[in-house]
């Protein structure tokens, strides 16, 4: 029988990771091949087959790209492809960061195993939480401003005629993404072979899978992270819900506490109280979102206030108990003894690292003091060969941040340990409404690394297109070094505030001025021009200017 061959193609065309999977479709679719791998970053094709080159050549330009070379080796001689001789990537985990990490091992030529145990594939994002959260979120804003449409002359009603509608449409939802997002992406890559059960570490190159040992070159760690009960007297035996259930629930409560203050507290809150339940939530600091800005914090109170969430700070938690269909809660608000009652109660107080039960400790791996995965700045751990990403190492905690630490620790892993985490413009957004959105630092942080700084904050009454949308909750707040007038960081408060963030995020990773922002086009009438409108205040008084001056 005719030997395999390795074939490395050019291909010319490719612009992202997409093209990369139509590429590695389309090989691995010709008879004969038995593995693609395409690296979209160098343009580089390895196939391992028993194929003719012109029938590789075909394909590719069948799905619309080019061939610039080919080079063909016995594939018994070579390193790469071959199962015997590729290295072999252990990711133990099944969410983004994951499967970031088995798209980049995929491409760069590697052999991956996924060990999956807990969430289904996808893990949190897509199963209970940015996906089913955003879209019950999206969903209650529908219902809210339904109702309340905001202008002169204008009369409407909108009711809940069905929750459990509402959350079945969630749940296919779910079930669609966790299919297009995760599973479907690697079916066609061939050498990722996915496998479902705990998985404990033997050595620093040996993953035991349900008693079945599994050796790798290096081991990848993406467990991801769990939500956290407080310890409270009596608070679990009351029937209290993660974030995770409260997405879930069959029926809509009458009324809800809610313990926490920060991204997910906020968000629960706000996305009960406009489905129709009587909203109370308890934050231990003396104002949510403790780390940001008093004057933010104020706003977006008033705002949550105003659609009647009953937002009580300064709260120390000391029982709960079950009484006749409700759940009492003994508390502490500045001292003074309270107590709060609802049918359901929530808790949104933070997220613990998945490390429990992995014989990370056995093997020596090192845990920082809150249980997370300790990693340097290239992500790789206390043991040589082994890195992690995503939740399990702590913060950001974002999907998107999980997705670029995956990749780039398999990257690491595979080629050495050379490229190192940046998170300088990294965005973020708390999906209330209006939106909180942020990136860099603000003006506390930049003084604090002794930077010249100083912000410029406008109001969204100075905003033409909020104006006209007689939606004027909010204010944009822009941070610049004085010296060299770049921008360091923003935060912005506003309907939508999360679509504005990204032009800021641009600004401080590609080091643009307040000067540049505020002499560029902003299309008239877009809530983008709060961020131009911003960058003119360093140096004018927005409310003496027309609306087309700059």
């Amino acid at each position: 029988m005719k030997h395999p061959e390795r074939f490395t193609l050019m291909i010319s065309g490719m612009t992202c990771e997409h093209c990369a999977l139509t590429v590695t479709h389309a090989l691995t679719s010709v008879p004969g091949v038995d593995e693609a791998s395409v690296d979209p970053a160098s343009g580089r094709a390895v196939v391992l087959g028993r194929v003719r080159a012109e029938e590789l050549i075909h394909a590719v330009r069948g799905a619309g790209y080019g061939v610039e070379a080919v080079d063909r080796s016995d594939a018994a001689a070579s390193t790469t492809p071959g199962r015997g001789n590729r290295p072999h990537l252990i990711v133990v985990g099944g969410g983004s960061a994951a499967f970031a990490a088995a798209v980049k091992a995929h491409e760069l030529g590697a052999r991956v195993t996924v060990v999956n145990h807990g969430l289904p594939i996808g893990g949190t994002c897509v199963n209970v939480g940015c996906v089913p959260s955003k879209n019950l979120i999206r969903a209650a804003e529908a219902l809210h401003r339904a109702s309340r449409p905001g202008f002169p002359g204008i009369r409407a009603r909108a009711e809940l005629s069905d929750f459990g509608a509402v959350m079945a449409q969630k749940r296919e939802l779910v079930e669609r993404l966790r299919r297009a997002k995760y599973l479907d992406v690697v079916s066609g890559l061939a050498g990722v072979e996915i496998l479902r059960g705990r998985a404990r570490l033997v050595d620093p190159r040996t993953v035991e899978v349900e008693g079945q040992r599994l050796r790798a070159d290096k081991i990848l760690l993406a467990t991801g992270a769990s939500p956290v009960v407080p310890a409270v007297p009596g608070l679990e035996q009351a029937g209290v819900l993660t974030s995770s259930e409260a997405l879930d629930l069959d029926s809509l409560p009458e009324s809800v506490i809610v313990l926490g203050g920060r991204y997910v507290a906020l968000e629960l809150a706000q996305m009960f109280a406009r489905f129709g339940s009587r909203v109370t939530l308890l934050q231990r600091s003396d104002r949510i979102l403790p780390t940001e800005s008093r004057e933010l914090t104020d706003k977006l109170t008033g705002c949550l206030s105003a659609e009647g969430v009953q937002v009580v700070t300064g709260v120390r938690l000391e029982s709960a108990e079950r009484a006749p269909g409700q759940v009492v809660i003994a508390a502490r608000v500045h001292g003074r003894p309270r107590a709060f009652r609802a049918e359901r109660v929530i808790a949104a107080t933070g997220r613990r690292a998945n490390t429990r039960g992995m014989g990370l400790e056995d093997v020596g791996l090192a845990l920082t003091p809150d249980g997370e995965v300790a990693v340097d700045h290239t992500l790789q751990t206390s043991i040589p060969g082994i890195y992690a990403a995503g939740d399990v190492i702590g913060p950001p905690q974002f999907v998107y941040a999980a997705a670029y630490e995956g990749a780039l620790a398999a990257e690491n892993a595979l080629t050495g340990p050379s490229r190192r985490r940046d998170y300088t413009a990294l965005p973020w957004v708390v999906f209330t409404d209006p939106q909180v959105a942020g990136v860099g630092m603000d003006l506390a942080q930049a003084r604090a690394a002794g930077l010249d700084a100083e912000a410029a904050t406008l109001s969204m009454e100075h905003v033409p297109r909020a104006l006209a949308a007689r939606d004027t909750r909010g204010m944009v707040t822009l941070v610049r070094d004085r010296t060299t007038d770049k921008i360091l960081g923003a935060r912005i408060l506003a309907p939508e505030g999360g679509e504005m963030i990204m032009e800021v995020s641009l600004a401080v990773k590609h080091g643009i001025t307040a000067k540049e922002l505020a002499g560029a086009f902003h299309p008239y009438l877009t809530n983008s021009e709060a961020v131009k409108l911003a960058a003119v205040t360093f140096g004018k008084d927005v409310a003496r200017l027309s609306c087309c001056a700059s």
